[in-house]
């Protein structure tokens, strides 16, 4: 088998051994591993198509007129982009670019040819891929054949949610039972830890990385909303874009949280935000901005013990107020309602308001947790802005350089793995999204090897030196702040 996609001199496994125009691929569909006989015409359902440089398609890269590539096609998504599921981010940032490690890591084989063939505008003339291109693609092969995208439903999910659903009833049996705040507090951290916990079975779900089939974990994504409080169909638009722009100034909008935090000094000087589709103001110009960058950097923890409402607000108001389309809206609003209704509930056994306040304030804050780890991932690496260092342009702006570049792993021990929930493993995820988190740790090691073969940088630190780090990231643009 030959993992090139563009060794068009491949040949078929059990076929004739002279045909040259035959291959076979590798690919994933529905957390299975298949063989794909592919050929150079397969799937035109237009003949004579132009074929146009890499140059010219790069001149397709807005709203009104929206060309991606992947291999060596063009696909004119202009009409289609807001009705993509996975959100329009993830396309407007691949505007006018070669998109095929992107599209390539992010879909199941069924998008290839029941989806793409239907918007093929044009083929394209490409330069050769280099050998780090070839290599990575070839590691891709390489976990597909040793069947490392296919998940661990009853060893490893059960045991996984039997664990997580037992916070939730420690937490209700707490909760409900005691006669002391004490023992009711003991009972909202619980709800914490279980939000946390939680919310990896959600990320995992926002990939398809569970069952692999998208209609059952958008369906169950909407189960799960209505147990955590954090919608599906907002994470899916919002995560999938910060996948694909990671640390963008202008497009990733996990970096973009002006006026409370800004990451770095060119943030200070006020940017358009093409996901919220507004500008931040300058950080002179924004009273609230001045109040909170100057000491972010002691502000830090207690803004992450917060961040979850912040999830709420946008959540809702996505749902609510969106102005592209959103799958199975109704359901995620009622979803909320299931949700605040149980969190309610629970805070109804507490003595007093005051107690209410305490009892749910602490849930949050020990779910605070997860929001550290996911900005230890992203906050102290390269930061970027478009138009000044465009990215997936040229083999040294590549997907897996990318990657690489804007994310870090957190070391630990395997025993401490379901702590983390997979973001410990944060660059093999951002490179490969649909493999399942508990083979995540066998990708590292063949990660680390080619980036090791090619001299990439790998980062990796103990989750308390990824702290430090941010901790200085934040410090320095804070000091830019006062000057």
């Amino acid at each position: 088998i030959n993992a090139e996609y563009g060794a068009f001199n491949s040949t078929v496994m059990g076929k004739n051994q002279d045909d040259k125009h035959q291959w076979v691929e590798l690919r994933e569909e529905l957390g299975k591993t298949v063989e794909v006989v592919r050929t150079r015409d397969e799937h035109i359902r237009k003949k004579d198509l132009p074929t146009v440089t890499i140059e010219e398609v790069a001149r397709h890269n807005n709203t009104k007129d929206m060309w991606i590539v992947v291999e060596d096609r063009v696909y004119d998504v202009t009409k289609w982009y807001k009705n993509h599921p996975g959100g329009y981010g993830p396309l407007l940032g691949m505007a006018g670019k070669d998109a095929t490690d992107m599209f390539t890591n992010f879909h199941p084989h069924y998008v290839w040819t029941k989806k793409l063939p239907y918007m093929h505008c044009a083929n394209v003339v490409k330069p050769a891929l280099t050998e780090e291109q070839q290599d990575f693609q070839a590691l891709r092969a390489e976990l597909l054949r040793d069947g490392l995208f296919e998940t661990r439903l009853t060893s490893y999910y059960l045991p996984l949610m039997c664990w997580i659903f037992s916070l939730l009833g420690v937490a209700i049996y707490l909760t409900a039972t005691s006669e002391t705040v004490l023992g009711r507090l003991a009972g909202s951290f619980f709800l914490g830890a279980y939000f946390q916990q939680m919310a990896f079975i959600g990320h995992d779900l926002g990939h398809n990385g569970v069952t692999h089939n998208r209609k059952i974990d958008l369906w169950t994504g909407q189960v799960l909303t209505s147990l955590l409080g954090i919608s599906m169909a907002w994470w899916k638009r919002s995560h999938n874009t910060h996948h694909v722009v990671t640390n963008s100034i202008e497009a990733d909008p996990d970096i973009q949280h002006l006026p409370v935090l800004a990451l770095d000094q060119r943030m200070l000087k006020g940017f358009y935000s093409t996901y919220h589709n507004k500008i931040f103001r300058p950080y002179i110009l924004d009273p609230i901005a001045r109040l909170f960058i100057r000491s972010q950097h002691l502000l830090f923890y207690p803004i992450m013990a917060l961040a979850r409402i912040n999830l709420y607000v946008q959540s809702i108001s996505m749902l609510i107020s969106s102005s592209e389309p959103v799958e199975l809206q109704w359901a995620g609003l009622a979803a909320y309602v299931v949700f605040f209704s149980g969190l309610g509930w629970l805070a109804s056994f507490t003595a007093s308001p005051a107690e209410a306040v305490g009892y749910v304030t602490l849930a949050h804050a020990v779910s605070g947790l997860l929001h550290v780890q996911i900005t230890i991932s992203h906050f102290a690496m390269d930061i970027y802005s478009e138009h000044e260092s465009p990215k997936y342009v040229s083999p040294e702006t590549s997907w897996l350089r990318v990657q690489l570049a804007t994310s870090m792993n957190v070391s630990c021990p395997a025993w401490l793995d379901w702590l983390h929930g997979g973001l410990q493993f944060q660059i093999e995820h951002h490179l490969f999204p649909r493999v399942p988190r508990h083979n995540l740790r066998q990708v590292r090691t063949r990660v680390m090897a080619l980036c090791k073969k090619h001299d990439i940088p790998y980062h990796e630190y103990s989750f308390w030196k990824a702290n430090s780090l941010v901790l200085s990231r934040l410090y320095e643009a804070s000091c830019a702040a006062r000057t």
